[in-house]
C-alpha cells in the first residue's frame, strides 16, 4: 500500500496547505513527505503544488490529481474493507455528519448497538448543521450524513427520509406543561432558549415569526442543544428540538416534551445520504443499512402518548 500512503501524504498537504503541518498530522518528518512528493510528481512529469513563502498551493495539474484522489477514496476503503471480508473481519472506520438532535441519544445508540455486532470497526463522527453536513460530504471529509433540512448538493443521494415534527421541551412545572400540544403563539409569551440560526428547527421557528409578525423572548441562544435541554431545568424556559431528538427519559428529567401544531411549524425531513455514484466502504453501508432499519422503524412506531 506505498501509493496509497503517498496518496494520504498529498491529499493532507493539500488540506493543511503546509508540507509541516501535514506531517505533524501524518506523524512523520516533513522532509519525507516532501520527498515523496517530489518522487511523485517527477513521475508524473508536473508539479503538484506551488510552493511559496508561507506553505504551498495546489497547482492545476495538482487541483485535477486530488480531487481523482477523493473522488476515488470511497472506492479504495471498500476494496480494502472486502479484503478484511474475506479474512473473516470486518475492520474499518465509519465516518459521519450528523446534525446535534442525533448526537444527544439516537446516534451513539446506533453506533453502540453497531460495535456490539463489529467492534473492530471504529466510527469518526462529525457534528455539524446541515450545511457543515453538506460541505463535508461534498470534501469526501465524510461517506455519510443524517441531517435535519439538509442544504442543496447537486450529487446527494438521499438513503432513507424520516419526517419530522417539532417539539417544545421544558420543565414539568411549567404553565404550559398540561397543553398537550402547543401553539408557538402561546410559546411567545414565555421566555425561550433557541438554538443558533445555522440550525434546521430555529430556521422553522423564523419562517414562523417572518409568517405571523410575533417575536420570540429568546433569553439564551446557543450552539449546544445539550446545553439548551439542560438549562430548560433551572429556569422556566422554553427549548425547540425535532422530535428525534426529545429526551427520551424526558419524565425522568423532569422535563416534558410537546408537540408543536402542524399549522405553526409545518414538518420537515431528517435524512441520511451520501454522494450518488460514490462506492460505500463495507462498514459504511453496513451502517447505512442498520440506520434505515432504524429509521424505518421509528416512523412505524405509535406516537407517543405523554402524560
Amino acid at each position: 500500500m506505498k501509493h496509497l500512503r503517498i496518496f494520504h501524504y498529498v491529499d493532507e498537504v493539500a488540506r493543511c496547505g503546509s508540507i509541516r503541518k501535514a506531517a505533524e498530522q501524518l506523524n512523520v518528518t516533513s522532509s519525507a513527505v516532501n520527498r515523496h512528493i517530489l518522487d511523485l510528481e517527477e513521475e508524473l512529469g508536473a508539479p503538484l503544488f506551488e510552493r511559496r513563502p508561507r506553505g504551498v498551493r495546489l497547482t492545476a495539474a495538482g487541483e485535477v490529481f486530488v480531487n481523482f484522489l477523493r473522488q476515488h477514496n470511497g472506492d479504495v476503503e471498500r476494496m480494502k474493507s472486502q479484503i478484511e471480508d474475506l479474512k473473516g473481519m470486518r475492520r474499518g472506520t465509519v465516518r459521519i455528519a450528523c446534525s446535534q438532535a442525533l448526537a444527544l441519544e439516537f446516534l451513539p445508540r446506533e453506533v453502540a448497538a453497531f460495535r456490539d455486532r463489529f467492534s473492530s470497526v471504529s466510527f469518526e463522527v462529525k457534528v455539524l448543521d446541515h450545511e457543515q453536513a453538506m460541505a463535508a460530504l461534498a470534501d469526501y471529509d465524510v461517506d455519510l450524513s443524517l441531517v435535519f433540512r439538509p442544504a442543496y448538493l447537486a450529487n446527494f443521494q438521499p438513503l432513507m427520509t424520516l419526517e419530522q415534527r417539532l417539539v417544545a421541551i421544558m420543565d414539568a412545572q411549567h404553565p404550559l406543561a398540561d397543553k398537550k400540544t402547543l401553539r408557538l403563539r402561546d410559546c411567545t409569551r414565555y421566555q425561550v432558549a433557541l438554538a443558533t440560526r445555522g440550525f434546521g428547527g430555529r430556521q422553522l421557528l423564523d419562517e414562523f415569526c417572518a409568517r405571523s409578525g410575533l417575536r420570540f423572548r429568546i433569553a439564551v441562544e446557543s450552539n449546544s442543544f445539550e446545553f439548551l435541554r439542560s438549562l430548560v431545568g433551572y429556569r422556566e424556559l422554553i427549548t425547540f428540538q425535532i422530535k428525534i431528538g426529545a429526551p427520551a427519559d424526558s419524565n425522568r428529567l423532569g422535563m416534558v416534551t410537546r408537540d408543536i401544531d402542524d399549522r405553526d411549524a409545518p414538518r420537515a425531513n431528517l435524512v441520511l445520504g451520501q454522494l450518488r455514484g460514490r462506492n460505500l466502504p463495507v462498514p459504511a453501508a453496513v451502517f447505512a443499512h442498520q440506520l434505515t432499519r432504524s429509521l424505518e422503524a421509528a416512523r412505524e412506531a405509535p406516537a407517543d402518548v405523554r402524560a
